[in-house]
């Protein structure tokens, strides 16, 4: 091989910045067309409300809040409001009990659908039971589904 040949020496810096160039190439390939992407997880309640995944069996989107947490949230939240409604309500900006059924509704979806969630399906029931005591239950009850439903995917 005659490396002192006109065509080596220009083809040679050529093939290099080809060969850096590649993997740029491969990763903007695999990216969405967009600067900034938002990112809500596969366990949150708007994932959740959004219908993208089967609900498990055991908890079907039109049972009521009432049936699957007791009667509790029976005597808290409207008698005919449904999982599906629960994880797709916007007022919980203020309110901590509709805080608390949003996340507790979504925490109880993962208990079922996630492995190592890590709550159980008891767990979550019980806990939406206790946040429904007080304000401030409700509050640290409602933040711990939000961080593990965060945490999960």
């Amino acid at each position: 091989m005659n490396y002192n040949h006109p065509s080596f020496s220009l083809m040679f810096p050529v093939t290099l910045i080809l060969l850096l160039l590649l993997p740029i190439q491969t990763l903007s390939a695999t990216r969405p067309g967009f600067v900034y992407t938002r990112n809500r997880g596969r366990c949150t309640p708007q994932y959740w409300s959004s219908r993208r995944e089967a609900w498990p069996r055991m908890i079907p989107q039109g049972s009521t809040v009432s049936k699957v947490f007791g009667s509790r949230a029976y005597e808290r939240y409207r008698y005919d409001l449904t999982l599906l409604e629960a994880t797709s309500r916007n007022d919980d900006g203020e309110n901590v009990f509709a805080r608390l059924v949003k996340e507790s509704t979504a925490a109880l979806i993962n208990s079922y659908t996630r492995t190592g969630y890590p709550y159980s399906a008891w767990e979550v029931k019980t806990a939406m039971i206790q946040g429904l005591v007080s304000d401030e239950a409700a509050a640290i009850h409602a933040q711990r589904f939000y961080d593990a439903n965060r945490a999960c995917n």
